[in-house]
């Protein structure tokens, strides 16, 4: 038993390092299609993610699902707002990355755990533990830094992180598996999707006239879009989301990465202390995390123990 799960583990961690990879070195791909409008992209992306989706759903037997949400009118409402938002937050990105502002797309992803604290205490009434107050506290010295620097608000990193952090918060109001869920919001988002196509589209939206490989990472954008929801998936099925909540950092740390070495972004000294300070809040954040689960386990180990005890007393 102990050795399915250590294997178990295992893949998941995999699964895990694969999502968050393919999410930070997502700008490599974005960079590619930048001779087309953001909202271009963002309309493929939409269309072949659905294409994409129906097929998993029809593979991994989901369609209970589905219709089940379908039937819900108070989900349906719920997953149309979620998806407004994703649609939100992925032409956000898609714009940062092709207009040289991967570095604030990579701040708000770093400070996107920071602020699904702060909106639980704020919406959910959830209580702070301390370390969470010191490193909500460092989070926005790092910010106020980098306002009053260059004498305007990150509103990037803010954005991408503050949607991202809504849109968790009201997937958790709705009992949706990720897969359906993603699927019945870019489902929804469609309409809009192909009507952009059919009234705005720029000259690359008629693929017959784009050559072979322009068309072939268009139609890339549905395999972009779910291959990392796949793997976090299967991840969140096998290992512990506090172990997820430390490998989040991945898909940052690439961006951050790619942006000043591959990208050549500016990096000046503001934005580095920016970054420094919510690196720190980051590493403050972890170490909570980190105590409060070993006090979780070690209460859950204590009441196993516990009902033991009374079972064999009740025995005996």
């Amino acid at each position: 038993m102990r050795v399915q799960q250590a294997s178990a583990a295992q893949v998941g961690i995999m699964c895990a390092i694969a999502a968050y990879t393919m999410w930070g070195i997502a700008p490599i791909y974005f960079k590619q299609l930048t001779v087309l409008p953001a909202a271009e992209i963002l309309m493929h992306r939409i269309i072949w993610s659905v294409l994409v989706l129906v097929g998993l759903i029809v593979a991994l037997n989901q369609w209970t699902k589905v219709m089940a949400a379908f039937r819900n009118k108070k989900v349906m409402q719920v997953l149309l707002v979620a998806g407004i938002l994703l649609g939100a937050n992925w032409l956000l990105f898609i714009w940062a990355v092709n207009n040289d502002h991967i570095l604030d797309a990579s701040l708000g992803y770093y400070i996107n755990p920071l602020i699904n604290v702060f909106l639980g205490r704020l919406f959910l009434g959830e209580r702070l533990r301390t370390f969470q107050r010191v490193a909500v506290v460092l989070a926005i010295v790092g910010v106020a830094i980098l306002i009053f620097s260059y004498g305007h608000v990150p509103w990037i990193a803010l954005v991408l992180a503050g949607s991202f952090s809504i849109y968790g918060i009201l997937r958790k109001q709705v009992a949706v598996d990720s897969l359906p869920g993603l699927f019945i919001e870019t489902l929804m988002l469609s309409p809009l999707a192909l009507g952009y196509w059919l009234l705005f589209g720029s000259e690359y939206s008629n693929l017959f006239n784009n050559d072979a490989s322009l068309n072939m990472l268009i139609l890339a954008a549905g395999i972009v879009t779910t291959a990392p929801l796949l793997c976090f998936t299967a991840a969140a099925r096998r290992i512990m989301y506090s172990t997820l909540g430390f490998l989040q950092y991945i898909g940052p740390t690439l961006m951050f990465v790619l942006a000043v070495y591959l990208y050549d972004e500016p990096l000046d000294e503001a934005r580095l202390i920016t970054f420094g300070f919510v690196w720190l809040a980051l590493a403050v954040f972890s170490v909570d995390s980190l105590i409060a689960y070993k006090k979780q386990r070690k209460a859950l180990k204590a009441s196993v123990q516990s009902a033991k005890v009374t079972s064999e007393t009740q025995t005996s």
